[in-house]
């Protein structure tokens, strides 16, 4: 993906895909009280920071929200969010994971981490468990990144 740079604060978003050796997937999971009751999942990412790249902003989400450093980023596309707004989504897919503590911020403390099934994760999306939309695209690009490259 092109290094585009940032167009305002808080324009621009990323949402990542952390696979791991074992075909898992990092989820995070927490309650939003303004859409109801229960626990809804997540995809690491957030919004991007002044002078940050899309890949910039990934890596700062993953390695914070789940403690995740990556080897391999793979971008998956880069999506408006609404066709009212410049603002874009941009996906990754990242691996050759290293494990560290998780760096949330006060808003994020309620955040759980927990590793997937990448079929299960996308099971969890299509059963309407994922509030945000990047997620289960990310999810569903993801496999078939996977999928094609274990083809080859």
């Amino acid at each position: 993906m092109a290094s585009s740079t940032h167009h305002g604060p808080g324009t621009h978003a990323s949402v990542i895909v952390a696979h791991d050796a074992q075909g898992k997937v990092a989820l995070l999971s927490t309650r939003f009280p303004q859409h109801g009751d229960g626990e809804y999942l997540f995809l690491p990412g957030g919004r991007q920071e002044t002078g940050e790249t899309p890949e910039e902003c990934a890596r700062r989400e993953l390695r914070e929200e789940a403690g995740v450093t990556a080897e391999t980023w793979r971008p998956l596309g880069s999506y408006a969010m609404t066709l009212d707004s410049p603002a874009r989504l941009s996906l990754y897919l990242a691996e050759g994971l290293t494990l560290g503590p998780q760096e949330l911020t006060d808003t994020e403390a309620d955040f759980k981490l927990t590793w997937w099934p990448l079929a299960a994760a996308i099971t969890a999306a299509t059963e309407g468990r994922f509030l945000l939309l990047g997620g289960p695209l990310a999810l569903l690009l993801a496999e078939r990144a996977i999928t094609r490259r274990n083809a080859a």
